[in-house]
C-alpha cells in the first residue's frame, strides 16, 4: 500500500511540474503526461514497474471522456449522423484495416499478425482528438463531427476486434468466428436497448429528486455513478466500457441537467485522463524507439497519409466540403489507445513479435504526441492541399467579408458586444465584431453574424480589420486590463477615432481616459443611472429635465457619482482598494484642528482628497469653495482613496 501511494503521489509531483513547464512554452498539456509517463516507467527511472497496476484506473478516464461527449450528442442527433457514423466510419475502418494488414503482410509474410497490424493502425485516438476538438473549439464544427463520427464506430469496431484476436490465436475456423461475431452482436444489440431505455425513463427521474436536494456532491456521485454504471455493464456484455459510458451520456444529453453533469464531472475526467496519458508514455521501450525512430517517424507519415487519403476520398463520396473532408482525415492520422490493448492482447496470444509490438506502439506514442500541435494548426497544414478556388469560397464561409473598413468596429462580442451589434443592424449601420473565443465566433458566423476571430490587443488585428481607418469603435468586454491595453493599441493606429469602452465600475476610468477613450461607460454607475432615470420618472419628473441631468452625469464623466460609502460587504481586494473612491463624513468636535479655517488654508486638495459637501445642523452646502469657514458640529463629507481619507480625517481633527 505504502509503495502504490508513493507511485501515485511521485507521478502526481512530476505531472505537475511538466504541465507548468509545457503549458509556460505554450505545448499541449498532452505531451506533458507523455514524458511523464516516459520518466516514471521501466525504461528511465523505473519508479512505476509495471504500468499495468494502473491501466483500470486510467481507463476510467477515457469512460468519463466518453460520457462527456454523449452529452453533446443527443440520440436524435446521432440518428442525425447515421450516414457519417455507419458510412464514412464503417468505410474509413473497413478500407483502412484491409490496407494497413496488406502492407503488414508484405512485411512480415503472415496474414495472422497482418490482421492484428491491420486493426491496430485503422483506429485512431478518440482521447486525444475529442479532447483537442474541445478545448479548439472544435467540437461542433463540420469537419469536427465528421472526426467524432469515424471515431463512434472505431469504438464500436474495437469489439469484433478484441474476439477475433483469440480466435485466431487458437486457429479456429471461419464458422466459430462468425457465430461468436453474432453472439457478441446480439449481446451488444440488447445491451444498448436496456441502457437507451434506462437514459429515457429512469434517469431523469432520479437527477429530477436529486436536484430538488440542492446537494452538490450527491449530484457529483450520482453522476460518477450513472457513468460507471454504464461502462460496467457494457464491460460484462464483453464490450467496451466506453462505449457505454457514451450510451448513458447520451441518453442524458437531451435532459435539462446536461450542462451541470459535464462540469461536475470535468475535473475528475481531466485527472484520469492525464493518468491514462502517463500509462501510455510508460509502455514505450525507448531503446526500440530510439534505435528506430526513422523508421517509426516514416510509418506515422505513411500511416497518416493513408488516412487522410481514405477519408478524404470518402468524406467527397458523402457530398463533404473539401475543407472539412481533409481536416477530419487529417484530424485521424494517429494510432489510438484501444490500438495499445489490441497489441498487448496481441502479445499475450503470440500474434506478434515482441520487437514488431515495440514499434507499433512507438508509432502509437509519438502519433499521440503530435496529435495536439496538428489539431490547432489544422486549417494551415490543409490550406496547401485544397484547390484555389475552393479555399477562397471556404475561406469566405468562415470568416466575414472585410476587403473595406465598416463604420462601427465592435471589440469583443459577448451579451453586451452582441446586444450593440443587433441594434446596429437594425438601423442598417455597416460593423464588424471582433473576438477571441473561437466556439463564440463559430456559432455566431454560423448564425449570420459579422464576427472575426482575433485578439483585439494585436496590432496586426487591429490593421487587418481596417481599426486604423473606422470612425467609431466599441470596446464591449468588462476586462478593464484589457480594455487599457486595446486602447493604447489602438491610438498608436488611429488617432482620430471616437472610442467608447464599457468598464466595470470607476476604478480605472481615469485611467482609460487618459489612454484615448473618448467615453468610458461603466456598468455599476450607468445601472444606477438607469435605475434613477426609472425612479425620477415615476416620481412625476418630465422626461426632459431626466435626460438632460443623465446627460449632464455622462459629460461630466460621472463626477458626482464617484464614491461611496464603504460597507462590511465592500470588496476591499488589496489590489483594488488604492483606486476606489470612498465617501466619508467626518464630524468636527470642539477641539478639532480645522474649526475657523477655512477650506483654502488646510489644502486637502494635497491629500487626495475633495470636500463633496458640508452639513451644519439643518443646512447643507453641496457646492463650497476655498473662503468657506468650518465650525464646530460640522459634518465634512470627504471623497477620496482609503487611505487619503484616512489621511484627512487625521489631518482635520488633530492637525
Amino acid at each position: 500500500m505504502n509503495g502504490t501511494f508513493t507511485d501515485v503521489l511521485l507521478l502526481l509531483a512530476i505531472a505537475v511540474v511538466l504541465v507548468w513547464a509545457f503549458r509556460r512554452i505554450r505545448l499541449p498539456a498532452i505531451l506533458a503526461y507523455l514524458v511523464a509517463g516516459i520518466i516514471a516507467g521501466p525504461d528511465v527511472t523505473a519508479w512505476i514497474k509495471d504500468p499495468d497496476d494502473y491501466h483500470f484506473i486510467a481507463e476510467l478516464g477515457v469512460v468519463l471522456l466518453l460520457f462527456s461527449l454523449g452529452l453533446e450528442f443527443s440520440l436524435p442527433k446521432m440518428i442525425a449522423m447515421r450516414r457519417l457514423v455507419f458510412g464514412l466510419g464503417a468505410g474509413q475502418v473497413v478500407i483502412c484495416t484491409l490496407l494497413f494488414a496488406g502492407l503488414g503482410y508484405l512485411w512480415l509474410g503472415d496474414w495472422t499478425a497482418a490482421m492484428v497490424i491491420g486493426g491496430t493502425l485503422a483506429l485512431s485516438s478518440t482521447a486525444v482528438v475529442i479532447k483537442q476538438l474541445g478545448e479548439s473549439s472544435q467540437l461542433t464544427t463540420r469537419k469536427g463531427q465528421s472526426t467524432v463520427a469515424v471515431l463512434l464506430f472505431q469504438d464500436i469496431a474495437v469489439v469484433p476486434m478484441l474476439i477475433i484476436i483469440p480466435l485466431l490465436a487458437a486457429g479456429d475456423g471461419d464458422v466459430n468466428i462468425w457465430q461468436s461475431l453474432g453472439i457478441a452482436l446480439l449481446k451488444g444489440a440488447g445491451i444498448v436497448v436496456v441502457l437507451m431505455a434506462i437514459g429515457k425513463w429512469v434517469l431523469p427521474h432520479i437527477f429530477r429528486e436529486i436536484a430538488r436536494l440542492r446537494t452538490d456532491e450527491l449530484f457529483v456521485l450520482a453522476t460518477l455513478l450513472v457513468a460507471l454504471v454504464a461502462g460496467g455493464l457494457t464491460h460484462l456484455f464483453g464490450l467496451s466500457m466506453a462505449l457505454g459510458a457514451f450510451l448513458a451520456g447520451m441518453m442524458l444529453g437531451e435532459s435539462k441537467y446536461k450542462h451541470q453533469l459535464e462540469a461536475d464531472i470535468r475535473p475528475f475526467r481531466d485527472i484520469l485522463m492525464g493518468l491514462f496519458f502517463i500509462t501510455v508514455g510508460m509502455q514505450l521501450n525507448l531503446d526500440v524507439f530510439l534505435h528506430n525512430l526513422h523508421w517509426i517517424v516514416l510509418a506515422v507519415l505513411g500511416v497518416g497519409l493513408l488516412k487522410m487519403l481514405v477519408v478524404r476520398i470518402l468524406a467527397g463520396m458523402t457530398k463533404e466540403r473539401e475543407e472539412d473532408a481533409w481536416g477530419a482525415g487529417l484530424m485521424l492520422f494517429q494510432m489510438g489507445e484501444f490500438g495499445f490493448v489490441l497489441v498487448s492482447l496481441a502479445l499475450s496470444y503470440a500474434l506478434l513479435p515482441a520487437e514488431v509490438a515495440s514499434l507499433l506502439v512507438g508509432v502509437g506514442v509519438l502519433g499521440m504526441a503530435v496529435t495536439p500541435l496538428v489539431i490547432q494548426n489544422c486549417r494551415n497544414i490543409v490550406a496547401p492541399l485544397m484547390r484555389r478556388g475552393r479555399a477562397e469560397d471556404s475561406e469566405q464561409h468562415q470568416q466575414p467579408n472585410i476587403s473595406e473598413p465598416k463604420k462601427v468596429l465592435v471589440l469583443g462580442f459577448g451579451r453586451v458586444g452582441q446586444t450593440v451589434s443587433r441594434f446596429l443592424t437594425n438601423e442598417g449601420i455597416d460593423h464588424l465584431a471582433i473576438d477571441h473565443d473561437t466556439k463564440r465566433v463559430q456559432e455566431a458566423i454560423a448564425g449570420g453574424a459579422a464576427v472575426f476571430f482575433g485578439d483585439a490587443a494585436r496590432r496586426d488585428i487591429l490593421k487587418a480589420v481596417h481599426a486604423d481607418q473606422v470612425e467609431l469603435i466599441i470596446i464591449s468586454f468588462a476586462d478593464d486590463l484589457k480594455a487599457l491595453e486595446v486602447l493604447r493599441a489602438i491610438r498608436e493606429i488611429n488617432e482620430h477615432a471616437e472610442i467608447i469602452v464599457r468598464s466595470r465600475d470607476d476604478v480605472r476610468l481615469e485611467a482609460m481616459m487618459q489612454a484615448g477613450a473618448t467615453q468610458v461607460v461603466p456598468d455599476t454607475l450607468e445601472a444606477s443611472l438607469m435605475l434613477v432615470s426609472q425612479i425620477l420618472s415615476r416620481s412625476g419628473v418630465p422626461i426632459r429635465r431626466i435626460l438632460a441631468r443623465l446627460d449632464q452625469a455622462r459629460r461630466s464623466h460621472y463626477g458626482e457619482m464617484h464614491g461611496f460609502y464603504p460597507g462590511e460587504t465592500t470588496d476591499m481586494d488589496p489590489e483594488k482598494i488604492d483606486r476606489l473612491q470612498f465617501l466619508h463624513a467626518v464630524q468636527l468636535t470642539d477641539s478639532a484642528y480645522a474649526c475657523g479655517r477655512e477650506l483654502a488654508q488646510l489644502a486637502l486638495d494635497d491629500l487626495d482628497v475633495q470636500v463633496k459637501s458640508v452639513r451644519r445642523g439643518e443646512q447643507e452646502f453641496g457646492e463650497v469653495n476655498g473662503n468657506f469657514t468650518l465650525n464646530r458640529d460640522d459634518v465634512v463629507v470627504l471623497a477620496g482613496g482609503p487611505r487619503a481619507i484616512e489621511a484627512a480625517e487625521s489631518y482635520l481633527l488633530n492637525g
